[in-house]
């Protein structure tokens, strides 16, 4: 399981179809990397948004999933499954 943290955003800007999330039980950049080109999911009530873990953010294990469409923004720390 993984958790949405936050849009991947500069200073004045924020990419609403890009998030950071932090995977369980990664702590380091090398292993975050093993995740690049996964498949995730985020479902809500009626319907579900689609991505894939792009690379890998930080050293801390973090990484950047580019999504189909926008998120809203509801899917803020909410879980998302990995496939």
């Amino acid at each position: 399981m993984a958790k949405l943290l936050s849009y991947r955003r500069g200073r004045k800007t924020q990419k609403v179809n890009q998030a950071i999330a932090s995977i369980d039980k990664v702590n380091s950049r090398e292993e975050a990397k093993k995740f690049i080109g996964k498949k995730v999911e985020i479902a809500f009530s009626k319907s579900s948004i689609k991505g894939v873990i792009v690379k890998a953010h930080g050293g801390r294990g973090k990484v950047v999933i580019r999504f189909r469409r926008g998120l809203p923004g509801q899917a803020m720390n909410q879980e998302i499954k990995l496939s």
